[in-house]
């Protein structure tokens, strides 16, 4: 890519060299993805070395098969692409790490049940922890709200969503909690348009990830409501009024006055 004296790009002449098309860096100007910076004196808009910076992240985390919108609120948050990579790999280490202990136990505990012989009690409290008996806040949130059908079409939907499930469900989740407790807090109507998109988008990921099941996004709202800090992983301080801003997301979602 050859950069002007100043260092910036034309949209023509920065969609060349990443491969992309005008049309592609228009839309994501229109909706706020990547915009260019500058303005010359004839009034065209280029784009600047920290414009540049930005369109790297987004291509990267549109390689991790993450949506538009995602990638906003990642970028938007502060989130380090790098880090996201970095915590994606950590979690797929620790899962092939917990199937492996898994696997030996198992093993082990059926050459003692084919040998006629009972396993001790050691031996499966430890075979119970690894199958999750000992299961993080968020599972356990919603394991109290829904059966184990409930339970596995989760499990089965966020598989099926892939990588991209660790994101809209550790950063961009919360960060719509986040922007609609914000707007409440500042007094805006939960009519807002501003309001409505918030919650249009969470009960997208809701849809997502229940498949549409009513019973099963009740419990996940439910879990949402009285165990935010479980749900989102946030301090207590942070989610204190969350509950409160369950009721301010049904008024949104009903287009009822405040």
């Amino acid at each position: 890519m050859t950069a002007s004296a100043a260092s910036t790009w034309k949209v023509g002449a920065l969609a060349e060299a990443c491969g992309l098309t005008v049309r592609t860096l228009h839309h994501w100007d229109t909706i706020g993805l990547l915009s260019p910076s500058r303005r010359t004196p004839g009034g065209h808009r280029e784009y600047t070395e920290d414009d540049l910076v930005r369109l790297y992240q987004v291509l990267a985390l549109r390689s991790l098969g993450l949506g538009l919108e995602t990638i906003a609120v990642c970028l938007d948050s502060g989130v380090d692409p790098a880090r996201l990579v970095r915590d994606h790999l950590s979690g797929v280490e620790a899962a092939l790490a917990a199937l492996t202990s898994l696997r030996d136990r198992l093993r082990r505990l059926d050459t003692e049940l084919a040998a006629g012989r009972a396993p001790t009690t050691t031996a499966l409290l430890d075979a119970l922890r690894t199958t999750g008996a000992t299961a993080p806040d968020r599972a356990h949130a919603l394991r109290d709200r829904l059966d184990a059908d409930g339970l596995r079409l989760l499990e089965d939907r966020a598989a099926a969503v892939g990588p991209a499930a660790h994101y809209l469900l550790e950063v961009e989740w919360p960060e719509l909690y986040r922007r609609a407790d914000r707007l409440r807090t500042a007094g805006v109507p939960p009519t807002d348009p501003r309001v409505r998109r918030l919650v249009a988008r969470m009960d997208e990921l809701g849809a997502l990830f229940t498949g549409g099941d009513t019973t099963t996004s009740t419990a996940v709202r439910s879990a949402w409501r009285d165990a935010p800090q479980a749900m989102s992983g946030e301090p207590p301080a942070a989610t204190e009024s969350w509950a409160d801003l369950a009721g301010y997301l049904d008024l949104a979602r009903q287009g009822a006055p405040s």
